[in-house]
């Protein structure tokens, strides 16, 4: 398991572009420059200065360097503390310690220090994903949910998204199965910009899952979501066309979703879980397949058809499984 999902906020926003030679030089001296700067900004005793050298060579990609200068002030300095948290959970720069990033996550959340209170809803929500899966800690799934109600602060916008993101998802599928709770985070996740739980939210309005149905709300969800990249959202709109007989258009728009199933490459981009971006892409693979077998809004092709239904199955074998019953029984 990684903590990567709730770090601290990159410092350049998303990861570049492979860049061309010109580029190359051009960042290069931008980082020497860096390196100088915060060189004599340290020697010049700003106590910002070595976690700004740290940061800039985790950014990098130089983990060894930036553990070395986070090390040598994580005692004054609570964000050199949970990044080191992090590079020990995730073996960055030196080999996994997934005990001593708890540790260092813990003794961030339970800090008096002012200084820290900005990272507690992060260190909290790290600490309920350990707990969920047991690792550095022992499996605790009401521990988990403990935490993470903490770093979802009662929807507090300033508070860890991810944590009522995933409140939601918690609430859906697992023994604490309660939808109305569900809908609760999603629906808080989603108004303060989530675009996982805005799926989620949309699929939940669709079918009348924790809320009462409302097939206008559940599209606009949908659309938004899926505008703004969620796969899982796509693939159910996929469906709800399919269903209403616009086939042309769950062909044309499942076509386009399944043109791109590199699951964690999706997964990244839209910070999203790989499994909901997977069981989006088998969904639309699912129709694709039925529209190409039956002629459906394109010209039939059995060929492509199955092609496509083993692209859903190896995707998501339970979405294949369901779909394929429910075709079975006439339901699609």
């Amino acid at each position: 398991m990684k903590l990567r999902g709730e770090r601290l906020p990159r410092a350049c926003g998303a990861q570049p572009a492979p860049e061309g030679p010109a580029e190359n030089c051009s960042c290069a001296a931008l980082f020497a420059k860096a390196e100088e700067l915060l060189a004599q900004r340290t020697a010049g005793g700003d106590p910002l200065a070595r976690f700004l050298k740290g940061q800039l060579y985790y950014e990098e990609g130089l983990y060894e360097e930036a553990l070395m200068q986070f090390e040598k002030i994580k005692d004054t300095d609570f964000q050199a503390m949970y990044q080191l948290g992090v590079m020990h959970y995730d073996g960055l720069g030196t080999k996994e310690d997934p005990e001593k990033g708890v540790e260092y996550m813990k003794k961030i959340l339970d800090s008096d220090s002012p200084k820290a209170r900005h990272l507690k809803f992060a260190a909290a929500y790290n600490l309920g994903r350990a707990y969920y899966e047991g690792c550095g800690v022992k499996q605790s799934t009401k521990e988990a949910e403990r935490l993470w109600l903490i770093a979802a602060d009662h929807g507090n916008p300033k508070a860890s998204m991810k944590a009522q993101s995933t409140l939601g998802m918690l609430y859906s599928v697992s023994v604490l199965k309660d939808l109305k709770k569900a809908f609760f985070w999603h629906s808080e996740a989603c108004g303060n910009g989530n675009l996982e739980s805005q799926g989620a939210l949309g699929v939940m309005y669709l079918y009348g899952h924790g809320i009462c149905k409302n097939t206008k709300a559940a599209l606009e969800c949908l659309r938004e979501a899926a505008e703004r990249g969620n796969i899982y959202a796509q693939g159910h709109l996929v469906e709800y066309y399919y269903n209403r007989k616009f086939y042309s258009t769950a062909a044309a728009v499942a076509k386009r979703i399944t043109e791109n199933d590199d699951i964690d490459m999706l997964a990244k981009i839209t910070d999203c879980l790989p499994t909901y971006v997977a069981k989006g892409v088998a969904t639309a693979a699912f129709y694709l397949a039925r529209c190409l077998q039956l002629g459906l809004g394109v010209q039939q092709d059995q060929a492509a058809a199955k092609t496509y239904y083993s692209k859903a199955c190896l995707l998501d074998p339970a979405v294949a499984s369901d779909l394929e019953l429910a075709a079975n029984l006439g339901r699609i």
